[in-house]
């Protein structure tokens, strides 16, 4: 039973409130519910105390958190990685917006107005990077 619940969490698909949370977790670590709810009132948006400790204990139910209950306030921390996180979340996207084509998220990108010379430069300098890094590209 507990497999299913690991496997569970490695593709969870957050909401956006969910979301929040997780940044401040990975932003800042291990963290009570005050810091966390303390940090989305002043970087978010106002948050009731309550709403925040119940999401994030549904959080820790469905997998998404670890919780710490060695003292007495509970710690809480992401269980994965922020990168793994938003590797599943661009995947889903690229699937369902893009037809599964990174180049078409990246035409789409490239072809925004808003680029800036400064992020064409870097745009150019981790395409030369990547090609350097794989032969193949």
């Amino acid at each position: 039973m507990k497999k299913q619940k690991e496997d569970h969490s490695k593709k969870f698909e957050p909401t956006k409130s969910e979301l929040e949370i997780l940044k401040v977790l990975w932003q800042h670590g291990p963290s009570t519910v005050r810091f966390v709810n303390d940090t989305l009132n002043q970087e978010q948006r106002p948050v009731q105390y309550t709403s925040t400790l119940k999401l994030m204990q549904i959080m820790a139910e469905k997998g998404i958190l670890k919780r710490d209950e060695t003292n007495m306030k509970h710690i809480y921390s992401a269980v994965q990685e922020a990168a793994q996180t938003k590797s599943y979340l661009l995947d889903r996207f690229i699937d369902s917006m893009f037809d599964g084509s990174p180049s078409n998220l990246m035409m789409q990108l490239l072809g925004n107005k808003k680029t800036s010379k400064k992020e064409w430069n870097a745009i150019r300098e981790l395409i030369n990077k990547m090609s350097k890094d794989n032969p193949a590209l």
